[in-house]
């Protein structure tokens, strides 16, 4: 099959087109045949080496985590999915590789696609949908009347994040540019920060939850805006021990997180609030009840670009860029 393939990871590394093996299928995976995947800042912080501590793949490898195509063959366990199924999933965590005309995934993380939408769209929505769920539902417990800021609302998880949020009956606020405020409103931003002109340190106070994509400086500021007892999720780091414990992560990894998000953590309790960072997981179970918002109409897909699959490496440029309104999405057949 035809994938693009990471020889060795660094920031101006390119990915290389190749003829690949096809995946094994395990007894209780789903091979599918890729017809759309999504580009990820995830994916650009893999190829650069950024995750090698707690994600050591080897090169070469296989890049991208979203897929959405049809099941072309099951594995002899596999009792929810039948070959000719629509889908769509994020890729298992060192079982990635969506870069690809072809992946096997659990069937555990795989769930049949929305009817209402097209592969790119269905592509679009898995590590974002899963990631905002994960944080505003699972981990923040997010409810009616609670106010959240969202940052880098016109972003991926930021596009789908305000909307999920807004369907829980909270208040958001979020950043974006003076360009993409239009966006942001229409998908439920009730508050809209202009970064490049205003500290949204300064005109935010007392929320509940901070869903934080940004860096150590933005951290800090967000943690300043929460009300006592509110909660920041990160997902852009530091990794903290409750992660290095979730994970079975070995013994050096696990003081490397204490040492690294000491600071985040200690000005967290000195604020009486919480910190914790989020690792997203791939879910079929989460993605099913995702799915009915989306064909509700209650969440929709914001789909930037579509580039052809022979322009992956154009993709992650661009995505890299910081230019990207919601998702990049390859098209791969």
């Amino acid at each position: 099959m035809k994938a693009f393939v990471l020889d060795r990871y660094g920031k101006k590394e390119q990915l290389r087109a190749a003829d690949v093996p096809e995946p094994d299928v395990r007894e209780d995976e789903v091979l599918i045949q890729v017809h759309a995947t999504a580009v990820n800042v995830l994916d650009a912080k893999l190829r650069n080496g950024e995750f090698k501590l707690i994600l050591p793949y080897r090169p070469p490898f296989v890049l991208g985590h979203d897929v959405a195509g049809v099941v072309i063959r099951v594995g002899p366990r596999v009792r929810q999915f039948k070959v000719g199924d629509e889908v769509y999933a994020k890729a298992d965590d060192f079982r990635i590789g969506t870069f690809a005309e072809l992946i096997a995934v659990k069937e555990d993380s795989v769930a049949i696609k929305p009817r209402n939408i097209t592969m790119e769209e269905a592509a679009s929505i898995p590590l974002v949908g899963l990631t905002a769920w994960q944080a505003l539902v699972e981990r923040a417990k997010l409810k009616k009347g609670q106010k959240v800021f969202i940052q880098a609302g016109s972003g991926g998880v930021g596009t789908f994040a305000i909307q999920l949020a807004k369907h829980l009956g909270a208040t958001v606020a979020t950043t974006t540019s003076a360009g993409n405020a239009a966006l942001v409103k229409s998908l439920g931003a009730d508050v809209i920060v202009d970064y490049k002109k205003d500290a949204f340190e300064e005109r935010l106070s007392g929320y509940d939850v901070v869903l934080n994509s940004q860096d150590g400086k933005t951290l800090a500021k967000s943690l300043g805006v929460l009300k006592p007892g509110g909660s920041l999720i990160s997902i852009s780091g530091p990794p903290d021990p409750r992660f290095a414990e979730d994970i079975k992560a070995p013994w050096l990894v696990r003081q490397v997180t204490r040492a690294i998000s000491f600071g985040a953590r200690r000005q967290a309790r000195r604020l009486q609030v919480g910190y914790s960072f989020l690792f997203m997981k791939a879910s079929g179970n989460q993605l099913r009840q995702i799915t009915p918002l989306i064909e509700s109409g209650a969440i929709r897909p914001v789909v930037d670009k579509v580039f052809p699959f022979e322009s992956t490496n154009d993709a992650l440029a661009y995505v890299e860029s910081g230019r990207s309104r919601g998702k990049v999405v390859i098209k791969v057949r």
